[in-house]
């Protein structure tokens, strides 16, 4: 569930640029979920990564391979939410600028019914990520690595890829919606120019970059696209989350099923779908990447 999400998303009917007309060919209409409904916020579900308290993921040095097809790139990897924001709820209600208005400093995120934490979900699946692109010469960075208290906040996670100059930004999310809602949906940045935010260098290369990893998620993971967002395309645009409006860099969600649903929940607690998440996002990158 994006981390800036306060209200649930209202799907987009817009027409998309040919390259996402080509892949949206390729994706099979099914199940998926959606929703803000936000989830349990003390429900961890068992122990996860402390914060402590240290330094931003962006001034932390990150291992870079001397070789390999991904060689002088640089990929963020945003894991959504943090295992301890329901220990700071203060903190995480502030409000931040993003733009084209304010909204929380972040969320707590959702969980399945057994109590396994969104947050615990995408730091996994994002530690996972990051080896896969590291060991085809990516330097990857994180935006956290549950190695801080709460956050960061979206205005600083968006603020992490463009200091970082990122050829690619990646949010990893999980969505809290209704029951029998389904699948995968990967979110792009709309037209959005207000404020501090201005998305009209970003909106083209950015559906790129989302077009090929919804094609190879899809591919990898045998999920389908959503059945309740982007009409079953496992593509939506919005235009109200800080994380994509501040961004000046490509940059994309990915709501990689929802939660709530058991037969989705059953995908997302197994470790070995996981690593099938992390290789279909990776694999959507290196493709974007390399052209």
């Amino acid at each position: 569930m994006p981390y800036d999400k306060s209200v649930p998303p209202t799907p987009h009917r817009r027409p998309l640029s040919a390259v996402l007309a080509a892949v949206c060919l390729s994706l099979t209409a099914a199940g998926c979920g959606a929703g803000a409904d936000g989830g349990p916020s003390g429900q961890l579900g068992g122990p996860g990564p402390g914060g402590d308290g240290a330094s931003a993921a962006s001034s932390r040095p990150e291992g870079r391979s001397v070789s390999g097809p991904l060689a002088g790139k640089t990929v963020v990897i945003d894991p959504g939410h943090n295992p301890d924001n329901y220990l700071h709820t203060r903190e995480i209600n502030r409000q931040v600028d993003i733009g084209s208005g304010r909204k929380e400093c972040d969320t707590t995120g959702t969980s399945t019914e057994t109590g396994y934490a969104e947050a615990l979900f995408t730091l996994d699946v994002s530690r996972r990520m990051r080896d896969l692109l590291r060991a085809q010469g990516a330097k990857v960075v994180l935006t956290q690595d549950g190695d801080r208290p709460y956050g960061p906040c979206v205005d600083e996670r968006a603020r992490i890829g463009n200091e970082a100059k990122a050829d690619a930004v990646v949010s990893v999310h999980a969505d809290g919606s209704a029951v029998g809602n389904r699948g995968f949906h990967v979110i792009l940045p709309g037209p959005v120019r207000a404020g501090k935010a201005d998305t009209s260098k970003i909106v083209e290369p950015s559906r790129d970059l989302g077009a090929r990893i919804a094609e190879l998620f899809l591919r990898t993971t045998g999920s389908t696209p959503s059945n309740y967002i982007g009409d079953k395309t496992g593509l939506d645009v919005r235009k109200d989350l800080g994380g994509l409006n501040l961004s000046t860099v490509p940059k994309v969600f990915i709501e990689c099923g929802n939660m709530r649903d058991p037969k989705d929940a059953a995908q997302l607690t197994s470790a070995g779908w996981r690593q099938k998440a992390a290789q279909g996002i990776a694999d959507g990158i290196s493709s974007y990447l390399k052209g």
